[in-house]
Parts: structure tokens; sequence; C-alpha cells
């Protein structure tokens, strides 16, 4: 039996693009394989959120069922949609043959954590059955289940082994798994078991693709009975790919480096960004820091050399080496690059504040008048070349407050928001040590980390001691006295989570950005501003 895995990466709300998209998979696949199978949702884009309160839209979906429908021949065709059945939403798998819908299974268990929120819009399939289609004019048995169905640690319902025992010949499981950094050992480890458990050949076929804060990284799989791999889709782009399961033989996993897991997601994250929202160009502030470099690089491969401008806004108080550090990025890069010093524009504004300023010590005002003076330029760039300014905060400085309303936290997208300190220095390193050459200046990659906003000042943080720690807070979600039990010091963690609880209004109105951990900020976790809860 040949089976096809459709990767590809459809855009939210582009029904009729997306159905274009299948339908030319559909006619390069008819003839060559017994089953086509394409990923959950594929036909709106995952996640549709409250599109799906859209009359409009869920009749556009049942169009474009019957416009794909017709195309499809003797080859199986699975495919996510979404459908209504007495006032009640569903996320469905379709299954088409010989020009009509042969039936249709719906997702059993819907997830509502972390960036999922499907119980909101979607009612549980109301029976777990295996559907017969007939291959060759013979019958087979299919156990369609639909990504959160092969996930049921957490459940009562076994819908995998439902099916199986129900007499399924074969499982297939559409998704759309969202990437975090080795996310596709979990995937292949709960197949595995299922593959070998139940004597079963797994079809597993991921979304691949972005959307707003969330990457799919693809790597569809097709495990045999045994739970041995036969075949592996390519990470992070579109693969389509045509297995003959029975005569295939097993392959070795292969996988990325953690830091080239990263880049390539945060690659594929700026480019979807762009690409889907019609934008080309991208707009970043070169301070000569590390967090801007590695931005700059990301959007580099993503957008191409002549769509990034770097802009380095040096004030008093930067260093000569931040300015030639920016500058020889910005040649290493071949991006446009230009220098507008803010001195003169921060002392008119000095000026015209003096009323309230006079007599007062010079302090945090002052530097923030700096950054968000840099914010503004940057944002006129942007809009004067219809770009988007992209935003280079990290997760440490995030999650600490570390950064200005307005200022460094403008931007349309944060590319690196989700790597933590110790990370961006890592995949800045591993872009010179990949690339074989000094990408990233030299002197960018070991001088202090410093905003550069009052004489002689550097971050006043240990990176290699806070970023592990803000990460064990929000990531592992770790409390102060497991830490502190751990050996960490006490008055340290209290600090930190004090700081992380007295941020969230900033990262409330920061930009999206791109998750690559378990735990990012964002739609996966929502916390209240206004919050006097403190552990003791």
């Amino acid at each position: 039996m040949k089976i096809a895995l459709g990767q590809i990466n459809p855009t939210v709300g582009d029904i009729r693009g997306n159905t274009n998209k299948i339908i030319d998979i559909i006619n390069q696949i008819s003839g060559k394989a017994d089953i086509l199978v394409f990923p959950e949702l594929v036909l709106t884009g995952y996640p549709p959120q409250d599109l799906l309160y859209e009359s409009n839209f869920i009749e556009a979906v049942e169009s474009a069922i019957s416009d794909i429908s017709k195309v499809v021949s003797s080859t199986v065709v699975v495919l996510g949609a979404v459908r209504v059945v007495n006032d009640q939403l569903f996320n469905t798998a379709v299954i088409l043959q010989n020009g009509g819908v042969v039936g249709y299974r719906d997702k059993s268990l819907l997830p509502t954590y972390d960036v999922f929120d499907e119980d909101r819009y979607f009612t549980p399939s109301k029976s777990i059955e295996p559907i017969e289609v007939n291959i060759n004019s013979k019958p087979i048995s299919l156990g369609v289940e639909i990504c959160e169905d092969m996930w049921d640690d957490a459940y009562q319902t076994k819908v995998t082994k439902q099916l199986s025992d129900k007499g399924a010949d074969l499982i297939i499981n559409i998704s759309a798994s969202p990437f975090h950094i080795n996310r596709i050992n979990e995937r292949i480890a709960i197949a595995n078991t299922k593959s070998k458990d139940l004597k079963q050949y797994f079809i597993y076929c991921n979304l691949v693709g972005a959307q707003d804060e969330l990457v799919f990284d693809g790597q569809s799989f097709i495990l045999n009975q045994y739970g041995e791999l036969l075949e592996l889709c390519s990470p992070f782009k579109e693969d389509i790919k045509i297995i003959d399961i029975e005569n295939a033989p097993t392959i070795k996993q292969t996988q990325l480096s953690e830091n080239e897991q990263i880049f390539n997601a945060l690659t594929l994250g700026v480019k979807d960004y762009f690409t889907k929202t019609n934008h080309s160009k991208a707009v970043i502030g070169l301070s000569g820091g590390i967090d801007s470099a590695l931005t700059a690089c990301i959007a580099n491969e993503a957008l191409g050399t002549e769509n990034v401008i770097g802009v380095s806004m040096p004030s008093i108080f930067s260093s000569d080496h931040s300015i030639s550090d920016a500058e020889l990025l910005a040649q290493n890069l071949g991006i446009k690059f230009e220098i507008i010093p803010i001195k003169g524009i921060n002392e008119r504004f000095l000026e015209e504040l003096d009323p309230f300023f006079k007599d007062t010590q010079s302090g945090l005002a002052e530097e923030n008048l700096q950054a968000r003076i840099r914010g503004n330029l940057l944002m006129a760039i942007a809009n004067k070349h219809n770009a988007l300014l992209l935003n280079t905060g990290n997760k440490t400085e995030t999650a600490l407050g570390y950064c200005t309303m307005y200022g460094d936290m403008a931007g349309a997208i944060g590319v690196i928001s989700d790597l933590n300190k110790t990370q961006v220095y890592a995949v800045s390193r591993w872009i010179n040590d990949h690339s074989g050459c000094e990408v990233i200046p030299d002197g960018t990659l070991n001088k202090p980390p410093s905003a550069e906003l009052r004489p002689n000042q550097v971050d006043p943080f240990d990176y290699d001691v806070i970023s592990p720690l803000v990460d064990s807070i929000i990531t592992d979600r770790k409390h102060a006295h497991t830490l502190i039990a751990e050996g960490e010091d006490a008055k340290l963690i209290f600090d930190l989570l004090r700081k992380i609880r007295f941020a969230e209004y900033k990262r409330r109105q920061a930009p999206p950005g791109i998750r690559i951990s378990p735990k990012a900020f964002g739609i996966g976790r929502r916390y209240p501003i206004v919050n006097q809860f403190t552990e003791k």
C-alpha cells in the first residue's frame, strides 16, 4: 500500500488559496498513491480562532470541500477541515474518494492548555469508529484520528486503542502540532509506543508553516507495526512523500541540533509573518549588541539581504565599538545600513521637558527617553518604506521588565522573544560556526551586554545564572520553595518573582513573539496584570 504525506503550509483564512494548493497536490499524487494524507485544519489554516464564528467562513469551507471532492479519483484523500452538524462545530477529518465524501471523523480530545483553546469552539466527537474505504478493490478500514487524540495520557478516552480494537487496519493521525525544541522526539516516542503495543502502522501528517506566535515544523512520519521509522519528512518546509509501507526499509531518525532548530524555526516564523501579511521589508535597530545582531541574521535569512534595513542610533553614551560592530555586521550581511545620531534630538526633548525635569536627579526617565526616541525613529522609517519593525528583545529581559515601553519594545513581531539570553549567544555562535566565517562580529559576542543609556552602564544581571532561573520559573513552573531546596539563593529567587510579576503590564503590550519553548509569553501564558499574590 502506498501512502502519500501532504505536508503543506496553509494560510489561516485563505480558504481559496489553501484549496488550490490541496487540489494541486491531489493532481500530482493521483494514481501514484493509494492514500493521500493532509494535516489537521489544512483547509482553514490553524488556528482559525474566532473566524469560526463567521457564518460565511463555514460556508466557504463547505464549498471548498465540494470543489476538492470533484478532483479526487481512486486515491483516498484525508484532510483536515471543520463542519457543522445541528449547530455544533467539529474539528474534522474529511475522507474523500471517487469524486465524493466517503465520511467524516471528528476530533475526540480537545486540548485547552497552553496555546490551545479548542473547547471554546468545537464539540468532541460523538463516536470513535474506523472508516471503510476500497483500495484496489479491497475493503480497508482506516483508523482516522486528529492530533490530540494520540496524546491521551491525561484523558480517560483512548482513541487510538479504540480504533484498533474496532478493526482499523492502520492508524492515520492528522496534526497541527506546534514546534518547540525537540518536540519531534516526543511525537515519535508516543506513536512508537502505540504502534508496538497495537501492532499497527502509524501515519502521522503534521502541519508546516507559521501563524502569529506559532511555528509548525512539519516532520511528518510513518512507523511500521513494530514502531520502526519508515519515513520522516523535512523540518520547517513543505514536503510531499510517497511511501510503499509494506516494502519500505526502516530508517534512522536524523535531527538538527537545538541551535539549528531554533534558527530554522525563527526564520520560518519571520518569513511567514511577512509573506502572509503581504510585507517584504524589515527595519531593525542595530545597537552593536548581541540581540539585534541575531535578529538581523534571522531577518536576512528569512527575507533576503535586499529587504533588511539596519539603523544605528548612537547617543552620547554609545561606545565607538557599538557603532563599528553594528556597521561591520551590516557589511557582513550585505544589508542597507544608516547611522542617525540622537544626541541633538535628545537635547531638544530635554529642553522641552525642563519644566518637569529641572532640579531633579537624572535617572530612569532620561534613560527611557533615549529608547523612545529610537523607537519613534524606527517606526517612522518602517512607515515610510511600508516595512515592519522587528523587535529584538529576549525572554530573560522581557521576563524581568528590563525593557522600555514604546522604545525597545516597539515592533510588529518579537523575533527572539522566546530565547533566553544564553540561547541568544549560543545561536549566534552557531551562525558563525555554520557559516564558516565571522558573520556576527567577535566584539559583539564578547563584550559585556549594555543598554548604553548612561555612562559606563552594563546590564545588571549575570545571565549565566539568571537565564536558567527565569526559565525554571516560566517554562518549568517551579515554585520558590523547590528552587530554594535545590540550592538557589532565596533572596535572588524572590527578587526574580517580584520582577516577573511587576512586568506583566509591559508584556501585555509587547508585540507577539515567536514561540520555540513549551511555555512562551503570549497566548499560552495568562496572568493578571493586577496581581497581589506572592509566594511565601
